[in-house]
């Protein structure tokens, strides 16, 4: 099927394709074409049209069927397109393919995410990032005169300057790519010192999670004053940005923004980013942004995110839920919202509604994690493996017989480990998240 959208003016036009499979739904493979479509206007480009295939199974060398193919190339053709974006992810092979069919540049969704992460880093760390993925992303894919030699393994007659080019090439890029994660690692090493002195100060941390363009960045604005940029486009925020802020009890907590997931974040993203993204593991408690008047993509968002948060190996911290833009809502969906989700908050970054309600529920959710330190005996892996179901570990030291775990417990499950406690969080923590192993 085809869908005409309104072409917007720019220099650059683009006609989408999906492949949809049968076990997906058409209203997942809308709502992804319409977020590829705001991908695309983010990115600078116009969008001419979009065409989805169903299929059993995806054509292993071109992705689509021949009579599809067909079809895009029309498209193309008849709209004056500059590119296909496909929001599947293609092979190399499948990209060579339909660039020598369609005779037009092909890129997939992955490439489209790394173009408008490029386009938003800023900072020094967002740029090496967003490098280092892209080089990620390039390195199986440098084609050239040397393809086919590279193939043959060498030999007489198979030897040529055009293997030594594209061999070339490769080293260029695997030695920037060392380059890049060795300055990445220096970075870390100061962020991992900063969050080292938060800790000794005894502030405990508070993460802003969720999907791309969910109102984190103006959330944290509102919450502490901060002057974080915020555009209502996808991918406006790269840079970790953190600020202290005062609860109502008085106490004052680390409050941190990150990027914004998506459905389909490139693996090579989330390896790039998993420097910035470690203040996501090391919180206490993470806020689930969630936007609240995105209407039927709701679940599918927070789904994504969840996915992603499995990859950090972060489903074990304590988080709650803050549905955002409440203030685009009827009375109906508010209360839906209450009932599906109890124990969550309803804000709206725009007018301060229901920020103190969010304010009281991070201190009550704080208050029922107590943050300890363990000496457990090392021969002792079944406590040790306890620790971890039950809490959430941030700190970890090896002693010559004992294991020393910074922890944050579910009150109810302290007294459990209260023979083991050494310092119970009142006093300054012997562990900083920096000693995490």
């Amino acid at each position: 099927m085809e869908r005409d959208l309104d072409r917007a003016e720019s220099e650059e036009t683009a006609v989408l394709v999906a492949v949809q499979l049968q076990k997906v739904s058409d209203e997942e493979t809308s709502e992804s074409l319409n977020e590829l479509e705001a991908l695309v206007r983010t990115a600078g480009a116009g969008v001419a049209s979009s065409i989805v295939q169903k299929r059993s199974h995806y054509d292993p060398a071109a992705l689509l069927g021949k009579g599809k193919i067909e079809e895009v190339e029309a498209a193309v053709q008849s709209s004056g397109a500059s590119m296909v974006i496909f929001d599947n992810q293609l092979t190399v092979t499948q990209q060579d393919r339909l660039n020598s069919a369609f005779q037009t540049k092909v890129i997939d969704r992955t490439a489209l995410i790394l173009d408008i992460f490029a386009q938003h880093a800023h900072t020094r760390e967002g740029r090496t990032q967003v490098e280092l993925a892209q080089l990620a992303y390039l390195l199986p894919r440098i084609r050239g005169k040397g393809l086919e030699l590279s193939r043959l393994g060498g030999g007489i007659g198979t030897r040529g300057p055009g293997e030594t080019k594209l061999e070339e090439d490769r080293r260029r890029i695997r030695r920037r790519m060392r380059k890049l994660e060795h300055d990445l690692a220096r970075m870390e090493e100061v962020r991992s010192t900063q969050r080292k002195q938060r800790t000794r100060a005894g502030f405990p941390s508070v993460c802003l999670v969720g999907y791309t363009n969910s109102g984190k960045s103006s959330l944290l604005n509102r919450l502490t004053g901060a002057e974080v940029t915020v555009e209502d486009q996808l991918f406006s925020t790269l840079d970790s940005t953190t600020r202290k802020l005062s609860l109502p009890d008085g106490r004052r907590v680390v409050l941190s923004d990150t990027v914004g997931f998506i459905r389909k974040l490139p693996h090579e993203l989330v390896a790039a980013f998993r420097s910035t993204l470690e203040v996501v593991h090391r919180a206490d408690l993470l806020v689930h942004v969630v936007d609240a008047s995105a209407g039927d993509a709701v679940n599918d968002r927070m789904e994504a995110v969840g996915e992603v948060l499995e990859d950090l190996s972060a489903l074990t911290i304590p988080t709650m839920i803050a549905f955002n833009k409440v203030d685009l809502l009827e009375e109906g969906q508010r209360r839906y919202l209450c009932r599906a989700y109890p124990d969550s908050a309803q804000v709206s970054a725009l007018s301060a509604e229901g920020v103190d309600e969010l304010l009281h529920l991070v201190e009550k959710r704080l208050a029922s994690n107590g943050s300890v330190t363990l000496s457990i005996p090392a021969a002792r892996g079944d406590i040790i493996a306890a620790v971890y179901r039950d809490g959430h570990v941030t700190g970890r030291i090896l002693e010559e017989e004992n294991i020393l775990l910074r922890v944050s417990l579910p009150i109810e499950k302290m007294e459990g480990y209260r023979r083991y406690v050494i310092s119970d969080g009142r006093d300054e923590p012997v562990i900083a998240n920096s000693d995490l192993t």
